[in-house]
């Protein structure tokens, strides 16, 4: 066999493949390297943090909600602590038995339980927490607090809760809070779930300033998710207090004098267009939506057939009756219509085949200008309102504030309406008609306006023609949002005309020889006059909601200070004269009498808005006693 000999002395292995190799090992090395660098010096803090969010979690700390108070500093919406049981579903072992158990501490059905968790579990992160239960007693977190060690993932959380100590006498004012739903966590970023917000009245108009910003702690838990410790690393900021020029002593009174009568009262400062009281009646208890209401508790509410949840302040439009005479006399002198013009009433006015008739049967005679407010005459405005026209009448009614909003800083305020020949036209596709301008003319037919609209109206008269904007807060400045369509000759002829009608016309019970005091009487049909015989239709004969509306607009000036108080009674209209000497305040045959020691009754004039004497005797009470403003804001 031959040998094969290989001859390795002088042999040198290629370079190329070493020189490679070298590369591989020192581009491993520096790939070891670079990685090293980017995971503990590039994104050292980066993991670090994250390392630490393995036993931190962040825990919102929730900011107080800013209180509200009256003028006087009296506490209208306070914060009080409530308990609450949270689930953090990262932490707990077995769902299903958890709820379970949590349904039997709190007789909660596990239907129902089980929904809610199923609904909350998709708007939160598995470390945070869901509410299961709000607002337990502390013999409910007693007795679940004993017992949490033996159920990870629950833990008792406090919160604060909503509550309103005057409850009914604010509550429209007001409002109230409630769990924010679907939509409005959709809108807004910074809410969470389970926080409350404003649902209505103040607390849904401020939201922003009251809610206040929430802080943070980061919260060390130990494998079994048990709290070890907390570090306040933000602090919460709490919510605007808000201080109302609202007197929470004239409210109540207000509302006492009320009773059970269904209407509202207005008093406003005609200068700088502070509200001193908004009061409506029915009402509510508005801490009933704090906590959640039951179905049957809204059900009365909303099915109520008085609707105690209408702020008949803003929300609830009537005719305006003979106050809307105020109106229509300054659109006479506007017009060209000397005051001394004179019409003679007869007891009615004829239009083709229809008959209007005067409240008072006789009529007047021949009255002018400040006789027609004086007696409420009908037939001078019905005669000189069908000169004017509708189309007149609607602009100048719309100038001095009427169809449309005050802009007070309360929801869903209404706009009333000033009827005209368009919206006729869109309403029913019918013309205008001239007898529809002489209903019109006296505050009746299709027109309606809003309380706070008539003192809106009636302050700008004092004020020298400003329709400032009804004001809640007492750091707000007064707002102009427009000017009353009256020469200063004009206003000074209106006021005057008040001021008699409350002196000797059918406002004469609001006389008093400590104060100036105007008003305007006003009764607002509800549905067409009804004859028995040749007389009208009493009232006592008339189903309750077929009676008429009784309306007063007056003004009362006192140790240099001007007031604006306007009444609306819902069917509250017609006969009685009040009489007698009484403590405190009685309703009779649906009529507010309203009578303090030392102050005798005085008797209105009887017919159509001298029909109201007991509404009357409310503003002899407002007037006996100083009105002055004091220097903190109360009357």
């Amino acid at each position: 066999m031959k040998t094969i000999q290989l001859e390795t002395e002088g042999y040198q292995p290629p370079k190329a493949g070493l020189a490679l190799l070298q590369c591989l090992v020192g581009l491993l090395f520096f790939t070891f390297v670079l990685r090293f660098w980017y995971l503990q010096i590039h994104r050292g803090a980066d993991y670090e943090q994250q390392a630490q969010a393995n036993h931190l979690r962040q825990e919102s700390v929730y900011a107080s909600r800013g209180l509200i108070r009256d003028a006087g500093g009296v506490l209208l919406a306070e914060n009080r602590p409530a308990f609450g049981l949270a689930l953090i579903r990262e932490d707990c072992k077995d769902i299903a038995a958890t709820l379970a158990q949590v349904s039997e501490w709190a007789g909660i059905p596990l239907e129902q339980l089980t929904a809610r968790f199923e609904q909350d579990r998709r708007k939160v992160k598995p470390f945070e927490p869901i509410l299961l239960l709000t607002d337990m007693d502390f013999e409910q977190v007693a007795r679940i607090e004993a017992q949490l060690l033996h159920w990870p993932g629950l833990e008792i959380v406090t919160r604060s809760k909503r509550h309103y100590p005057e409850g009914k006498e604010f509550a429209h004012i007001l409002g109230y809070v409630a769990e924010a739903n679907e939509k409005e966590l959709a809108a807004d970023p910074y809410l969470a779930l389970g926080d409350t917000v404003g649902k209505q009245g103040l607390e849904y108009v401020f939201e922003e300033r009251l809610r206040g910003h929430k802080g943070l702690y980061s919260v060390e838990v130990d494998v079994l998710g048990r709290s070890l410790g907390k570090t306040l690393t933000e602090e919460p900021q709490n919510g605007e207090n808000l201080r109302l020029c609202l007197d929470v002593q004239l409210q109540k009174k207000l509302a006492a004098l009320l009773g059970d009568q269904t209407g509202s009262i207005v008093v406003m400062e005609p200068h700088t267009g502070r509200l001193r009281a908004l009061v409506t009646n029915p009402s509510y208890d508005n801490n009933l939506f704090v906590g959640g209401l039951s179905q049957k508790t809204w059900e009365s509410l909303r099915d109520d057939p008085f609707h105690p949840l209408q702020n008949r302040a803003i929300q609830s439009v009537y005719p305006p009756g003979s106050v809307w005479k105020l109106m229509m006399a300054g659109l006479f002198l506007k017009e060209g219509v000397s005051p001394s013009t004179r019409v003679v009433c007869t007891g009615s006015v004829k239009l083709g085949n229809r008959e209007f008739r005067c409240w008072r049967r006789g009529g007047h005679g021949a009255v002018d200008m400040v006789q027609s407010l004086l007696h409420s005459c009908d037939v001078y405005y019905y005669v000189l309102g069908e000169k004017m026209g509708i189309d007149r009448i609607e602009a100048f009614a719309r100038a001095c504030g009427f169809g449309a909003p005050t802009g007070i800083d309360l929801p869903h305020e209404k706009s009333g309406l000033v009827p005209s020949r368009a919206w006729k036209k869109r309403r029913s596709g019918e013309p205008w008609y001239r007898g529809e301008t002489l209903n019109v003319s006296i505050g009746q037919g299709y027109t309606l306006i809003t309380p706070l609209q008539m003192a809106h109206f009636v302050s700008a008269l004092l004020n020298g023609g400003k329709l400032l904007k009804p004001q809640l807060l007492m750091d707000a400045e007064p707002e102009v949002r427009g000017t009353l369509p009256f020469s200063a000759e004009a206003r000074k002829l209106v006021v005057e005309g008040m001021r008699v009608t409350a002196d000797v016309g059918t406002a004469k019970v609001l006389r008093r020889t400590d104060a100036v005091i105007g008003g305007k009487t006003g009764t607002a049909q509800v549905v067409k006059i009804r004859m028995v015989g040749d007389r009208r239709q009493r009232k006592e004969e008339m189903a309750y909601l077929e009676r008429d509306h009784a309306w007063i607009a007056s003004y009362g000036r006192k140790d240099g200070e001007d007031i604006v108080v306007v009444v609306m009674l819902e069917h509250g209209g017609g006969g009685l004269a009040a009489g007698g000497l009484h403590q405190g305040l009685q309703l009779r045959h649906g009529l507010l009498v309203g009578v303090v020691p030392g102050l005798q009754p005085g008797a209105g004039e009887a017919g159509q808005d001298g029909d109201v004497p007991g509404l009357l005797q409310f503003f002899r009470f407002l007037f006996s006693h100083s009105t002055s403003i004091s220097s903190d804001g109360c009357l």
